[in-house]
């Protein structure tokens, strides 16, 4: 099963938990955890937190989309491309498997995001495996961290 739970630190937050908002959507829109500003013309990635992390089987990710509007609109885009978040993400020891959304801004102006506006998507997906995959590290930290 798949789903999204709230991280410890956000419980008394309002935290809403990602929801698509059409039977067609395939991504489940993310809110931002709390207010912040993107700086213009910010070209070192910022993290918006989203207060939430989400649990899939060991076969599956949860690929993590900009919304269409961000570059026109605020101008943020995300350096990445897409994010993953890999099904050890969650409960990690590094943040409990918060997941955040990476942006910079390439307008003049600032992005002002406000508490519950929708920042970014994810849409779950399987993975495949070779035939021969050794993989043995376990996750010891959190966003953008390796396993050992």
């Amino acid at each position: 099963m798949r789903g999204f739970k709230v991280v410890s630190k956000y419980r008394e937050k309002e935290i809403n938990l990602p929801k698509r908002h059409s039977q067609g959507s395939a991504g489940y829109d993310f809110e931002a955890a709390c207010d912040l500003v993107v700086k213009a013309h910010e070209f070192t990635p910022i993290l918006i937190p989203t207060g939430i992390k989400a649990y899939m089987p060991d076969n599956e990710c949860l690929l993590l989309i900009n919304r269409s509007g961000n570059p026109k609109n605020k101008g943020l885009v995300m350096p990445n491309g897409i994010g993953i978040v890999d099904s050890d993400y969650f409960n990690n020891a590094g943040n409990e498997g918060e997941i955040f959304f990476q942006v910079i801004n390439l307008k003049s102006e600032d992005a002002i995001i406000k508490k519950g506006d929708r920042i970014g998507q994810g849409i779950f997906t399987n993975f495949f495996k070779i035939a021969h995959d050794e993989a043995q590290g376990i996750r010891i930290g959190g966003f953008g961290s390796s396993g050992e």
